[in-house]
């Protein structure tokens, strides 16, 4: 499945799009730059629970619509992909330890990213 970050980007780009609205606007709404704002909606920067509740009462949504999962779906993970080309169970178990390993330094990467800029908004 494809990342849940980049699932909601593509939700908030849809509905910009449909609104005819920009991400010039956004960036204004939640008091940032463009740049921070093509970073969440390019997935190099997490969306967190409050931007993304900011973002939905811009956009005149619920943050339902804003979170929904497209039934169609493809697995784009290429590490699930290849796993069912893999037969011994010793190989299966070492790419899942892998594919957990790199999901959590993805997901501290991205909370520390988040931490920063929260310390700069805050003047911490």
């Amino acid at each position: 499945m494809s990342d849940v970050n980049m699932m909601i980007a593509r939700n908030i780009l849809a509905i910009l799009k449909k609104q005819n609205k920009k991400q010039v606007d956004l960036a204004a709404a939640l008091r940032t730059n463009k740049q921070t704002v093509s970073k969440m909606l390019n997935g190099a920067r997490m969306i967190n629970a409050i931007e993304l509740k900011q973002i939905a009462d811009f956009l005149g949504v619920k943050m339902e619509e804003l979170t929904k999962i497209a039934e169609n779906v493809s697995n784009t993970d290429v590490m699930h992909v290849f796993m069912g080309k893999v037969e011994s169970e010793q190989s299966k178990n070492a790419l899942q330890i892998a594919d957990k390993l790199s999901d959590m330094i993805l997901f501290h990467s991205r909370v520390r990213e988040n931490g920063i800029e929260m310390m700069e908004v805050c003047d911490i």
